[in-house]
């Protein structure tokens, strides 16, 4: 299942599913700056960073992956 895609933002991958940030400094995408997640979506990100959309397609993919695994640990994950 796909939950987070090009146009979701940095902040809010953050906030659902922590374990992305070191997903995404494996990549090369810093996302926390002084503490706090940074603006733009992943798509804009992976472009200022200059990740092709293959690659960002592969990064999504294995955040979506790893997300399923961390929900799976965490049955409350996502629900108030």
């Amino acid at each position: 299942m796909n939950y987070f895609n090009l146009k979701t933002t940095i902040e809010e991958l953050v906030d659902l599913f922590p374990g992305a940030i070191p997903l995404l400094s494996k990549y090369g995408i810093r996302c926390l700056i002084c503490g706090e997640p940074s603006w733009g979506t992943l798509e804009e990100t992976a472009n200022e960073k200059g990740i092709s959309a293959k690659e960002l397609e592969n990064i999504i993919t294995d955040i979506n992956r790893q997300y399923e695994i961390y929900k799976g640990e965490n049955p409350f994950c996502g629900k108030l």
